[in-house]
């Protein structure tokens, strides 16, 4: 098989993972027809960010949820991204919120 035809069996991918105060893309040419998660775990990503677990770790693209990461074949082009665990639920957080906005206001 010559390098050309290589080259055309293989997309063009990149893996984002974000921590507050730093953040990693990887560029990557993986095989046609891989998947969200086999693409996270050849970014090796897990090695910079020791807190990491690939095999885990819930995953998107393009800022949309990928709810089967391992049956998800990628497309040329697509960044994948690595989610971090929530550290607190946003409805919980906007009822607190709120409760303290209407204990204010019922202090006045």
């Amino acid at each position: 098989m010559s390098s050309m035809e290589n080259k055309s069996d293989t997309i063009h991918v990149e893996v984002a993972y974000a921590l507050p105060d730093r953040q990693r893309i990887v560029a990557l040419e993986v095989p046609e027809g891989c998947t969200v998660r086999a693409a996270v775990m050849q970014s090796a990503l897990d090695k910079q960010f020791p807190d990491l677990d690939l095999a885990t770790a819930d995953l998107g693209i393009f800022g949309k949820s990928v709810s089967a990461p391992d049956a998800q074949a990628l497309k040329g082009g697509e960044r994948v991204e690595i989610y971090r665990p929530l550290i607190a639920d946003p409805k919980e957080v906007r009822k607190q919120r709120a409760a303290k906005v209407k204990a204010r206001k019922d202090a006045k």
